[in-house]
C-alpha cells in the first residue's frame, strides 16, 4: 500500500517540455556584448555611409528585394484582397510597401538583423495591427530568460528605453541572419566584409592624399651650379617655387613648357610598380566587399571581374543567388508572424511570374510543363507554384 502511494504521488507530476541546452545558451548570453568589436554603428559609418562599394552593394538588393512583388495564398486560393496585404501595402502613416521593405533589408544587411514592431495589438477589434514599423537595429537589445529564449527586447533612444514583453502575443518580429556563434544576434555581411572595406577605404585615403599632393609630381627640378654648388641660395628657392606655383600648378597651367635657367636640369618621374599594384590591391578589395553582399562585381562596374558573359546573365544571377532567397526569407518570417493574429495558415511569397529578371527561366519553365501531355492541369498547377482553381479544390 505504501509503494502504490507512492507511485500516485509520482505520476501527478505534470509533464514539461524545455530544450536540454537552453540554460546553458542563457548562462552564456547573459552580460554579454551583442556585437564584436567592429560595432554595427562603426561599420555602418564604415562601410556603408564612407565606401561607395558597401553603400551601392546595400542599396542595390535592399531596392531590388524591395520591389519584387508579393503574393498571399493559403492552400486553397490566392487572396486579392486580404487584411495582411491592405497592412503591407500601407504600413503606417509615413511609409509605403517599398519604402518599408527597403529599410527592412538595409537593416538585415547592415546589421545582421531586423526588426518590425506592429502598433494597434490592444484593439479587440481589428485583426490585423493596425500599423507595422521597422526599428533599429543598434537601438535593439535581446534579453534573454532563464530557458534561453529571448523573454523580452529592449530598444534604448538615448537614456530613455522600452520594453517589449514576447512572452505571451510579440509585437516584435525579429529577422536574423544565420550567426555560428551567437545564439540571439545575426551576422551581417559588413561584418564580413570589414577587413576589405578598411582596405579599400584605406587605398582611398591614400589616393586623396596624392590629390593633396597634387598627386605625383611629374618631374623634380635639379641644380647643379658652375661652381659644383648642389643648392640654391634662399633667395633662389624662393623665387623658383613662387614661379612654379604661380605658372605650372592647376588645371588651367596644363601643358605650360618650362623655362629653366642655368644650372636649373629636369628629370622626369612616372609610377612606380608598388603605386601600380597598389591601385589592383584597391579593385581586389572592392571585389571581396561585393562578394560579402553577393553582388557581382560587373553590376558595380568593378574591372578585372569576367565571371559572367554578360550583364543579363549576371543580373539573372544576383537576383537568383542574392535576392529572391533574401525575400523568400523574410516574406515567410513576417507571414508567420502576422498570420497568428489573422487565425489562420497563411503563405506570404515572392511572386516570381513578375521577376522580370527571371522572365526567361520562367518561360522556359512553363513552355516545359505545358508541353508534359501526362501531367494533369493541377499537377501543372502545382509544379509552377500555383493553387488549385476553384473547381477543383472543391471537387477535392
Amino acid at each position: 500500500m505504501v509503494f502504490d502511494f507512492l507511485k500516485r504521488a509520482q505520476a501527478e507530476v505534470p509533464e514539461t517540455k524545455a530544450s536540454a541546452t537552453g540554460p546553458v545558451v542563457a548562462y552564456h548570453s547573459a552580460g554579454r556584448v551583442a556585437w564584436s568589436p567592429r560595432d554595427t554603428v562603426s561599420l555602418t559609418r564604415a562601410g556603408f555611409s564612407g565606401n561607395p562599394v558597401g553603400f551601392r552593394c546595400v542599396k542595390m538588393i535592399a531596392e531590388a528585394a524591395a520591389a519584387v512583388p508579393l503574393v498571399l495564398q493559403d492552400k486553397a486560393q490566392r487572396f486579392e484582397e486580404h487584411p495582411m496585404l491592405s497592412l503591407l501595402r500601407r504600413p503606417n502613416m509615413a511609409q509605403g510597401q517599398a519604402e518599408m521593405l527597403e529599410a527592412l533589408y538595409a537593416q538585415l544587411l547592415l546589421s545582421g538583423d531586423g526588426y518590425l514592431e506592429a502598433v494597434g495589438l490592444d484593439d479587440e477589434r481589428a485583426m490585423m495591427p493596425l500599423e507595422l514599423h521597422v526599428l533599429r537595429s543598434d537601438r535593439m537589445r535581446v534579453v534573454p530568460g532563464a530557458d534561453g529564449w529571448p523573454v523580452a527586447y529592449e530598444y534604448s533612444v538615448g537614456a530613455v528605453k522600452h520594453r517589449f514583453d514576447v512572452r505571451n502575443e510579440s509585437a516584435i518580429c525579429h529577422i536574423r541572419n544565420f550567426h555560428p556563434q551567437d545564439d540571439h544576434y545575426g551576422l551581417s555581411p559588413m561584418q564580413s566584409a570589414a577587413t576589405a572595406i578598411d582596405v579599400h577605404n584605406a587605398a582611398t585615403r591614400w589616393s586623396k592624399a596624392l590629390l593633396d599632393n597634387a598627386a605625383r609630381p611629374s618631374g623634380a627640378i635639379v641644380y647643379s651650379g658652375a661652381d659644383g654648388q648642389s643648392s640654391l641660395s634662399h633667395d633662389q628657392y624662393d623665387r623658383l617655387v613662387a614661379e612654379m606655383e604661380m605658372h605650372h600648378q592647376g588645371a588651367r597651367n596644363a601643358g605650360r613648357p618650362m623655362l629653366l635657367e642655368g644650372g636649373l636640369d629636369w628629370k622626369p618621374m612616372g609610377f612606380s610598380p608598388s603605386d601600380m599594384e597598389f591601385q589592383k590591391t584597391k579593385e581586389a578589395a572592392a571585389r571581396e566587399i561585393a562578394l560579402a553582399f553577393g553582388v557581382p562585381p560587373m553590376l558595380l562596374g568593378i574591372p578585372g571581374d569576367a565571371t559572367y558573359a554578360n550583364y543579363q546573365e549576371a543580373n539573372r544571377a544576383f537576383f537568383r543567388l542574392t535576392i529572391l532567397p533574401m525575400v523568400t526569407r523574410v516574406s515567410s518570417s513576417i507571414s508567420n508572424w502576422l498570420q497568428s493574429f489573422a487565425g489562420e495558415s497563411l503563405c506570404l511569397k515572392p511572386d516570381l511570374d513578375q521577376v522580370a529578371a527571371l522572365s526567361a527561366e520562367r518561360d522556359s519553365q512553363w513552355a516545359r510543363v505545358d508541353q508534359a501531355t501526362f501531367l494533369s492541369t493541377a499537377e501543372k498547377r502545382q509544379l509552377l507554384g500555383l493553387p488549385p482553381l476553384p473547381q477543383e479544390s472543391s471537387d477535392g
